[in-house]
């Protein structure tokens, strides 16, 4: 019987030893987000909206295979494409509940939360895409990207993707000055500013998706719209538009946000190697984009389909002017510091 309850009182005395050890390497562990000497890699979840195959989702894939480099797997970066997760609608929302980490929205999109962001619907605000990029890289661009409406909703912004700049098409007749948009209807995205801007060409303006847009096109509901030169390639719409206006008029652009508490909860080694890759990530979106749009330029004049109209310095000063109504309008909504900052990037 002695021999019972020693072996017994050894046996309990084996159970609670090992249940404590267990508890001490938990607790040295952390959850794999917070310790960056866990066994557990810290995840982070990357949803948008484009498909895998676009200049969006090359370089979120490239990001996720610098970070599993630079922090020899210590993070990972799960990347969820083509609204997998969460849509245009809801991906906001999901970032701020921590649902997901990461987001890379149309700049657009941020406009409830700090009516500045509408500066990438001015029209004519930049210059060229060397204007953009040194916008990108300012100190001006940090004042809205790391903003209080942000942190208030616990959101950070790091780094601008591009898209590029837009142009004018429609299937009536050619583009080449303010008085050739009356009466037309085009495709918008919605905004009060891009409303203002074809109201000042006396036009029209419709806001459909961006999915609808050919079907739109194609049935006659709108006579244009506005794109860069790629979206308009890989949309098709060279069959339902027989007329384009090379007019860098406005800028479609994304940003990388991400959830403010988990990012700064992060390891401090971690989070550095992190955004090392995302910069690289940047470099390689940047020329993408810029690539891309390119080639599907060329694509568009080769189709044999678009009458292209590449506007003079002249041409495009008339069409400044027409538009100076929008900036009368909309200047102290996005703020004259922000609008000068930027013009003086020239």
């Amino acid at each position: 019987m002695k021999k019972i309850l020693l072996v017994a009182v050894i046996s309990m005395f084996a159970i609670v030893a090992a249940a404590c050890s267990s508890d001490k390497e938990s607790s040295s562990s952390g959850d794999g987000e917070k310790s960056s000497s866990s066994d557990k890699p810290v995840i982070i979840k990357f949803s948008h909206v484009t498909a895998i195959d676009s200049v969006k989702g090359k370089a979120a894939d490239r990001f996720a295979e610098l970070v599993a480099e630079k922090t020899d797997g210590k993070a990972k970066v799960e990347v969820y494409p083509s609204s997998q997760l969460y849509g245009d609608a809801d991906e906001l929302d999901a970032l701020v509940s921590g649902n997901v980490h990461m987001i890379a929205p149309s700049v657009t999109k941020m406009v409830k939360l700090d009516p500045r962001w509408q500066y990438v619907d001015m029209p004519f605000l930049f210059e060229d895409q060397d204007h953009a990029r040194k916008f990108f890289e300012s100190d001006v661009a940090q004042t809205i990207l790391n903003s209080d409406q942000l942190a208030n909703n616990d959101i950070m912004g790091l780094e601008f993707w591009e898209n590029g700049f837009k142009h004018f098409s429609d299937n009536k007749h050619p583009l080449k000055t303010p008085e050739d948009f009356k009466g037309l209807k085009f495709r918008a995205q919605a905004g009060k500013v891009l409303e203002s801007q074809f109201n000042a060409l006396n036009a029209g303006s419709a806001t459909i998706s961006f999915g609808e847009t050919y079907a739109a096109l194609q049935q006659g509901t709108v006579d244009g719209q506005e794109n860069t030169f790629n979206n308009f390639d890989t949309q098709k719409y060279q069959e339902v538009q027989k007329y384009l206006t090379t007019s860098e008029h406005g800028r479609l652009d994304y940003a990388i946000f991400v959830n403010k508490s988990f990012w700064e909860g992060m390891p401090e080694d971690i989070r550095t190697q992190v955004e090392e890759a995302l910069k690289e990530a940047t470099e390689l979106e940047w020329q993408l984009a810029a690539d891309e749009n390119e080639a599907s330029f060329e694509n568009i004049k080769n189709s044999g389909k678009v009458e292209v109209t590449e506007l003079t310095p002249e041409e495009r000063q008339k069409f400044v002017d027409a538009l100076q109504p929008v900036y009368d309008e909309f200047s102290d909504d996005i703020t004259p510091e922000l609008l000068e900052g930027i013009r003086s990037l020239k």
